[in-house]
């Protein structure tokens, strides 16, 4: 019996759950069963993942490595590093993926930049795992959507149920719910994963649904994590930590 599209990925993705017990494990297992052969990786850093895809899954013919390697003046996060750190990142990915020099393409750069040295339509798979903020999650899906073919993927880490990944003086991660969001503007299926992944399902249709196949994700608004009280704790738990401690032990023998 040959399955509806949208349930054949979801057992595909439920297959790759059940046999994984790390991110780059449940890629792998995802990159075998969808029979991946061409594929990007945005915001490649040090290289590991795309090492270990590229060693396990020797079928994949072109592996595109999308990443400035640079310092980024307005990327508020703490894994922007200096340019000198950067330059030795890109020595280590090329020596950790010079084993598959004849499947990769090094592509220096951001995502604006470079993403069009890509041919829309080519990619089974894109991978993104870059700047998750509001500005870089949305970049990255818009413009890496196109480099897709119909019925390809597209997945990505730091889907996180919690904005404040890092501590309020970083900016907040919204990787979710801009991608649920960005799905159901291109009428794609979206699914939340384990281990704070995401997978969207290009259809020939609009077909926008959200599958949860963790059950941590509730919510898609952000009022609750805005609001000024939680904003309000959270500050005071950063920048008194030992205290908060404290008064939470205390609530909790009172109660």
């Amino acid at each position: 019996m040959v399955l509806p599209v949208e349930q054949s990925a979801q057992k595909i993705l439920e297959s790759c759950i059940a046999e994984s017990k790390s991110r780059t494990e449940l890629w792998i297992e995802f990159v075998r069963s969808a029979e991946v052969q061409r594929m990007v990786e945005v915001g490649v850093y040090q290289g590991e993942f795309a090492e270990s895809v590229l060693r396990h899954c020797e079928f994949v013919t072109k592996y595109y490595m999308v990443d400035p390697w640079r310092h980024l003046d307005r990327w508020n996060k703490p894994s922007n590093q200096s340019d000198a750190i950067f330059e030795e990142f890109l020595r280590t990915t090329s020596e950790r993926t010079e084993f598959a020099a004849d499947r990769r393409v090094i592509l220096r750069g951001k995502t604006t930049d470079v993403v069009d040295q890509i041919p829309d339509g080519e990619l089974d798979f894109a991978y993104i795992d870059g700047d998750h903020t509001l500005k870089g999650i949305a970049i990255d899906l818009i413009r890496v959507f196109p480099k897709v073919k119909v019925r390809g993927y597209i997945g990505g880490d730091d889907f996180t149920p919690n904005i404040w990944q890092h501590k309020t003086k970083f900016e907040p991660t919204l990787v979710f719910p801009f991608a649920a969001y960005f799905a159901e503007a291109v009428g794609a299926t979206i699914y939340a994963l384990p281990y704070s992944q995401f997978c969207l399902h290009k259809a020939e249709q609009d077909n926008f649904r959200f599958i949860d196949l963790t059950g941590q994700y509730g919510d898609l608004e952000l009022r609750s994590q805005l609001a000024p009280e939680r904003m309000l704790k959270l500050s005071l738990g950063e920048r008194f930590p030992r205290l908060m401690r404290v008064l939470g032990k205390a609530r909790r023998l009172i109660s």
